[in-house]
């Protein structure tokens, strides 16, 4: 009987913690992130939806763009999963690569930015809490990890580039480079 008791307290005691620290975030991080998806919600009702798809389109053109500065701008803006939406305006010889970029700058992302993936943010807080315990900043890893995120994050993008042309090159698939937001 024991054993059984043993296992209903533990039980219990693991959703009374899972209590405290939602708790905790309804007093910390969640009005954080509901600020900042209001701050996002303002700037594109302030640009405007048509401003918006024009910049998707345009940076479609450039590598450093496509890889880097669009999927920061969707995620920051869009948050996941709405962000991977502007991949619509890319050509679809684009779309694997802005897709890879875009996903892993979800995650990258979520130190610096924690409304950009709510959902995984029980994940960089966990990280954070053990960078604290040492001792150490966890803003300073926040900015690091989100830096190398976009380093790599166009890399990803560009190596699947090379791997989608390889895959059209030889399963004889012609993919248009040029937009066309008519279909």
């Amino acid at each position: 009987m024991k054993y059984i008791t043993d296992f209903a307290s533990g039980f219990m005691g693991l959703f009374q913690t899972g209590a405290k620290t939602f708790i905790g975030w309804m007093s910390s991080i969640v009005p954080v992130v509901l600020l900042l998806l209001v701050l996002m919600n303002t700037i594109i009702a302030f640009l405007g939806e048509e401003r918006m798809e024009k910049l998707a389109k345009s940076s479609s053109k450039n590598v450093f763009t496509r890889y880097m500065l669009l999927p920061f701008l969707a995620a920051f803006m869009l948050g996941n999963p709405m962000s991977f939406t502007l991949g619509r305006f890319m050509p679809e010889f684009y779309k694997p690569s802005y897709y890879a970029a875009l996903a892993q700058f979800n995650h990258t992302s979520n130190g610096v930015f924690p409304h950009i993936n709510p959902g995984e943010l029980f994940i960089w807080l966990g990280i954070a809490q053990g960078v604290q315990k040492l001792g150490l900043n966890s803003m300073d890893l926040a900015i690091r990890y989100l830096l190398v995120g976009l380093i790599m994050n166009f890399i990803g993008g560009w190596v699947t580039d090379y791997t989608t042309a390889y895959v059209c090159r030889t399963s004889g698939v012609k993919l248009s480079k040029e937009v066309n937001l008519s279909k």
